[in-house]
């Protein structure tokens, strides 16, 4: 059940967030040439364009015979999905969508002039027609789409990806990977790139893909880490300090960027049962130095306690442990841990930090508020409890230093053990 205060609304997301946008960032997403033109410029990868037609002749002049195959036909000012027509081949003379409609040449030109003429504009700048390469599904994502394409929504805020979810095309949907059309929303473990929970129509939770018995969590998204350093990329190339970035999977090639947004959408904190609000509270401050370093702060932030394991068998934890602690250069050191129920993030001495080599300048996350310490580095890192080995983020204490116990690790650290309790 999601916090009513975490959750973000249309009024404070468009109070709060959409305008710390500048206009560049507006006006790119406003176009999907503009935003076309922008990824290739900055080497992101994007779907091949075959043709830009600006205007009846264009249109006209247009060689469809070149297009054999896995091809989409879209308005470069739409929006919500409208106006784009996916096609697989080319049979005789007409070309076959993904639902299984035929289309003459005469048609696909007849739906460019209503392209032209606005029919599916969202805003009034003239509309242009893209044709570019259609993206057949991931393998690993092809069995739980109807007929289209299913894509990933990350939304990004301070060079941080807050939130993700992945979207899938169904019957309802006619193969379009978008939610106000139908599709499903699959919320996704920003730490593993694992799935968590599901909605149909927007805000009904399900278990399974309709009409069958396949679970829609534990789905593990490939090229995970690759796509929200992507995501990161492009919303940056936008300069979107707050926006949504859509991408697909391409079997090979992995994630491909196919639309930016300045005002994603909100639905997204349903199938991820979090708010979007809280998580955006939290990276405000941070100061993010590149992509990977925003990755690895929402990657520690945002990763979940999703996946629960029987307690038989979980280790039974006493309130004093011998751990393993890993550092740079295939460094390790055995020291004594106090496990400490009573604070949530986990603490390593700072002296036991340095000696490890993990506060070197690029292994700091961000910084925090330590009751007593004041403003402290938090880092990541690696131990060993119980046989178990466990990749975490630590706040570096000072006060830890004159202790006996080098690491107090923390509730967020405990959710795969049982801790015994003492009398």
């Amino acid at each position: 059940m999601i916090n009513p205060s975490d959750v973000l609304g249309m009024n404070a997301r468009n109070r709060l967030y959409v305008p710390l946008n500048p206009r560049f960032s507006k006006s790119i997403c406003h176009s999907k040439y503009a935003t076309k033109v922008l990824l290739l410029n900055e080497g992101i990868p994007t779907p091949n364009v075959y043709g830009i037609l600006t205007s009846i002749e264009d249109i006209n002049q247009f060689n469809w015979n070149h297009l054999t195959k896995d091809f989409v036909i879209k308005p470069t000012n739409g929006h919500a999905g409208k106006g784009v027509v996916a096609f697989k081949k080319k049979s005789g003379n007409s070309w076959i969508d993904v639902v299984g409609k035929r289309w003459s040449q005469e048609e696909l030109n007849v739906h460019c002039y209503d392209i032209l003429e606005g029919q599916y504009s969202s805003h009034g700048a003239a509309p242009k027609v893209i044709i570019e390469e259609r993206i057949i599904p991931h393998s690993t994502l092809m069995k739980y789409s109807y007929k289209g394409t299913p894509d990933l929504r990350v939304v990004v805020f301070n060079s941080v990806p807050v939130m993700a979810y992945l979207r899938l095309p169904t019957k309802e949907s006619e193969g379009r990977a978008n939610q106000s059309q139908g599709a499903l929303g699959v919320g996704i473990d920003i730490g593993t790139g694992l799935t968590t929970y599901a909605a149909a129509n927007k805000t009904q939770l399900i278990k399974y893909l309709p009409n069958t018995k396949m679970e829609l969590k534990n789905i593990q998204i490939p090229f995970w880490k690759k796509t929200l350093l992507t995501a990161v990329r492009a919303a940056n190339a936008a300069k979107l300090v707050y926006g949504g970035v859509d991408l697909f999977l391409h079997q090979e090639k992995g994630p491909m960027v196919v639309e930016l947004n300045y005002r994603p959408g909100l639905s997204i904190q349903i199938a991820n049962q979090a708010g979007l609000r809280k998580r955006i509270e939290k990276v405000a401050d941070i100061n993010v130095l590149n992509p990977e370093h925003g990755v690895r702060i929402a990657q520690a932030l945002f990763a979940e306690n999703y996946f629960e394991t029987d307690d038989e068998k979980r280790p039974i934890v006493n309130h004093q442990e011998e751990i393993t602690v890993f550092g740079d250069n295939d460094s390790e050191k055995k020291v004594e841990a106090f496990i400490k129920t009573g604070r949530y993030r986990s603490a390593i001495a700072s002296e036991l930090a340095r000696d490890l080599g993990l506060i070197d300048l690029e292994d700091l996350l961000w910084y925090q508020q330590e009751a007593g310490e004041g403003k402290v580095p938090v880092v990541e890192v690696d131990f060993e409890l119980k046989e178990q080995r466990v990749d975490t983020e630590m706040i570096v204490s000072k006060r830890l230093d004159r202790s006996k116990h080098k690491v107090e690790i923390g509730r967020r650290d405990l959710s795969n053990f049982l801790v015994r309790i003492e009398n």
